[in-house]
């Protein structure tokens, strides 16, 4: 019998069907809505490979249901909705999708952060809904970018390209990451500095930051006060490294003056979430690597992972680098 692949989400056939030959492949036959849970856990039983979403659960639970489970291929560089301690003890590897998307994510960034500061989303509807009557001075007048201050929180790959894009804007470049990065000091001026300083220095503050411990609601209702009551606040990392309600009343009571959201606490984002009633706020639905290209990339990295392990190989980006060592106990 063939190898055995689940997929969580309806992918396009030309992706896959390069593999169609060496394994049997099932896909959860919807593009916009997440695979059941129960569907989840009978097919884990029966796979010898899951490609994830980002939006799958992939707790104990479902790994220990995978009796014939060898590689959990993730679409996407964040793998939080994986629990990786359970997946190493069943010799499992898990495996994500870096570098591919860095310079799509960092287009995306940067856009939503030139989409708020000069109130894009705000401004096209004002025209599409037939409030243009005349040419006023201060019409949707927003904030400048150029010249300005970047503080980014997450220096990663994408933050760095982030960085890159602010040179063109002639922005002093601040950072604040778990280690410190003189080649991209060296290389692009950014200036390293805690954390506190660049929530207090910035005009643009820019969360790139992995969801961990340590991380999960960094930006509390403090950090929202020490801004500058100028500053606008873009997250395109993850929803719950922000506390949402301490967010929104900072946005409601004018401490911070705008916030570009590409990810949310709960997502999908409710439509009635207040959040999205407010003109200082520009909402997207988590497309931060989400162009054609990028994704089918995306794709295939998850499916030559797959391919490596299955074969007896070692896949080419790999989360939990233990993953072999219980394969020998």
């Amino acid at each position: 019998m063939k190898p055995y692949i689940f997929i969580t989400r309806k992918l396009p056939e030309n992706v896959i069907s390069k593999l169609d030959n060496r394994y049997t492949i099932s896909m959860w036959d919807k593009e916009d809505v997440p695979v059941p849970r129960q569907r989840l856990l009978d097919e884990a039983q029966k796979a010898d490979a899951l490609l994830t979403m980002l939006s799958d659960s992939i707790d104990e639970e479902v790994i220990k249901a995978g009796s014939n489970l060898k590689v959990i291929a993730n679409l996407a560089v964040g793998f939080d909705n994986i629990d990786l301690a359970a997946a190493t003890e069943h010799g499992i590897a898990v495996c994500n999708t870096p570098d591919v998307l860095t310079d799509t994510t960092a287009d995306l960034t940067f856009g939503l952060l030139m989409a708020t500061a000069r109130r894009l989303v705000e401004a096209a509807e004002f025209v599409k809904e037939g409030k243009w009557q005349s040419w006023s001075p201060l019409l949707l007048a927003g904030h400048d970018i150029h010249h300005k201050t970047i503080g980014i929180v997450g220096m990663g790959k994408i933050g760095e390209t982030v960085a890159k894009r602010a040179t063109g804007f002639d922005m002093e470049i601040l950072y604040h990451n778990r280690t410190r990065k003189p080649e991209v000091e060296e290389a692009i001026g950014a200036q390293y500095v805690s954390f506190d300083e660049l929530v207090k220095r910035s005009d643009f503050i820019v969360c790139l930051t992995p969801l961990t411990h340590e991380t999960r609601n960094l930006f509390t209702a403090d950090v929202f006060a020490s801004m500058k009551r100028s500053a606008i606040f873009i997250n395109a990392s993850r929803g719950p490294v922000v506390d949402e309600e301490a967010l929104l009343a900072a946005l409601k009571n004018n401490t911070i003056a705008g916030a570009g959201l590409d990810v949310f606490t709960i997502e999908p984002i409710s439509a009635d979430h207040p959040l999205l009633t407010l003109p200082n706020v520009v909402a997207l639905p988590h497309i931060g690597s989400s162009s054609v290209e990028t994704r089918e990339t995306m794709m295939e990295l998850c499916l030559e992972n797959i391919d490596k392990v299955l074969t007896g190989n070692d896949p080419i980006t790999v989360v939990n680098k233990d993953w072999k060592l219980q394969l020998s106990h």
